[in-house]
């Protein structure tokens, strides 16, 4: 009972200090005048509320782990990754939390089908391999939905949430000169200057150092490392159910119900 205390402390602890760091943040870009950061900040405070909409209205207890992943997830996404530039401070930082992203949907896809699997209302038994499947397409699901969002910030709000990122070689066939269905290769590149007009002046912006990519490298990474993250959870779930007293440890990332007939 102790411990239970004391895990519920910490995360009343984590989110009430989170939710300061946000408010103070909100203020700050208030007197900056970037209203796009202050929507930014609203949206995080309510995506704190998410945990305890989930436990009230829907019955499910989060463990204190997990809630508090989910509330540095969203921290770091928001604040930290858009407000604060670390997307563009840090290379690696887009890369981590799509991983954990993989992760915590692997979790919530596990578990919204062990809940089902243990719960006699429905009548349904399914082998740990198929709940590991669910989870790990569940969560790439979520993943590609997710780059759809992007895409669709980047077309019509020209928000470039898929970062650009230069490369030095391309392969393409619509470089070939004979409209064949042959890639042309160039490889080495060192600049690429973009012609635009504005009025009757044109304009030359010079990328150097490479070739820009508009997003697809940065998209299919992002795929990727949520695909490990979904595996890695998809694994650790299918040896969860296997012997749920060995690897007990797993509970801490595992929504339940909060009443289950067993």
């Amino acid at each position: 009972m102790k411990k239970i205390k004391q895990k519920k402390t910490l995360t009343v602890t984590v989110y009430i200090v989170l939710r300061f760091l946000v408010i103070v943040c909100m203020i700050g870009q208030v007197f900056r005048g970037n209203w796009n950061n202050v929507f930014l900040c609203f949206v995080t405070l309510l995506l704190f509320t998410i945990p305890t909409i989930v436990d009230k209205k829907l019955n499910i207890k989060l463990p204190s782990t997990l809630e508090i992943i989910i509330y540095l997830f969203i921290f770091s996404s928001e604040i930290l990754g858009e407000i604060q530039n670390f997307y563009g401070i840090f290379w690696h930082w887009d890369t981590i939390l799509h991983v954990l992203n993989g992760f915590l949907m692997g979790a919530i896809g596990f578990s919204l089908v062990d809940i089902l699997n243990r719960y006699e209302r429905f009548h349904i038994t399914l082998t740990p391999i198929f709940v590991s499947l669910v989870a790990f397409s569940f969560s790439m699901t979520i993943g590609v939905l997710w780059e759809f969002v992007e895409f669709g910030f980047d077309q019509y709000l020209k928000k470039d949430c898929q970062k650009d990122r230069i490369i030095t070689e391309i392969s393409s066939v619509g470089l070939n000169k004979k409209k064949e269905n042959v890639p042309k290769k160039i490889k080495n590149i060192t600049k690429t200057k973009i012609y635009s007009k504005k009025g009757n002046k044109e304009i030359i912006t010079v990328v150097p150092n490479g070739y820009l990519d508009i997003g697809l490298v940065d998209t299919m990474k992002d795929l990727f490392v949520n695909f490990i993250g979904a595996l890695v959870f998809s694994i650790l779930g299918f040896l969860y159910i296997k012997d749920r007293d060995e690897y007990k440890f797993l509970e801490k990332f595992f929504p339940v119900l909060k009443k289950i007939n067993t």
